[in-house]
């Protein structure tokens, strides 16, 4: 795996953005800022993921090495750098979420399942708390259309007693005015067992 270095975190972190696109009946319109078009890569997608599993590693450990404030600003990091939640809700339905607070659309409902701590959402104890050390992913496949890319797949997380979780997840990324990607669909889910 490779090692995450926190000082360069904000470089690390995938930059995902959004592209304009018309307003859905019900959600907030967000639009890029006369984004330059440029097709998203396969590439960039991979990089986007492994720098996702990089800071979901790297918020466990700075958890375990310096506490919980620690771990919380680095989780917010992650969060604004990774995600669209700055130009407007993102599609986040995290793994391990009950009704009526399963779909993540804000950020604050976003950093709660991260890493706890929010009495507004008092079900959450922090995914990116479990003492996560390593990961791998792997793609079912990757769509890409122009400026927008889905992947789907597996990822398996390994916690610091070895133990390994494997979860279906769902990524979609749009690019910003800026040109970097953004996280703008995030589903994860248990895989169904008989």
């Amino acid at each position: 795996m490779k090692s995450f270095r926190l000082k360069i975190a904000a470089a690390a972190l995938l930059p995902l953005s959004l592209m304009a696109s018309p307003a859905i009946a019900g959600t907030q319109s967000v639009h890029a800022a006369s984004a330059p078009y440029a097709p998203i890569t396969l590439a960039e997608v991979e990089a986007a993921q492994q720098a996702w599993g990089q800071a979901l590693v790297a918020i466990s450990t700075e958890y375990d090495r310096k506490g919980y404030a620690a771990a919380k600003r680095l989780a917010e990091t992650v969060l604004d750098t990774a995600y669209g939640y700055n130009m407007g809700p993102v599609l986040f339905k995290p793994t391990l979420t009950v009704a009526p607070q399963t779909f993540r659309t804000q950020r604050d409902g976003a950093l709660a399942y991260f890493v706890g701590g929010d009495k507004n959402f008092p079900k959450d104890t922090g995914f990116a708390l479990k003492g996560w050390r390593s990961y791998k992913i792997e793609n079912a496949s990757v769509l890409i259309t122009g400026n927008s890319a889905t992947s789907m797949g597996n990822v398996m997380l390994t916690d610091a007693k070895g133990n390994v979780t494997t979860v279906d997840k769902t990524w979609g990324y749009v690019r910003d005015g800026e040109g970097k990607l953004r996280i703008v669909l995030h589903h994860s889910s248990l895989p169904h067992k008989d």
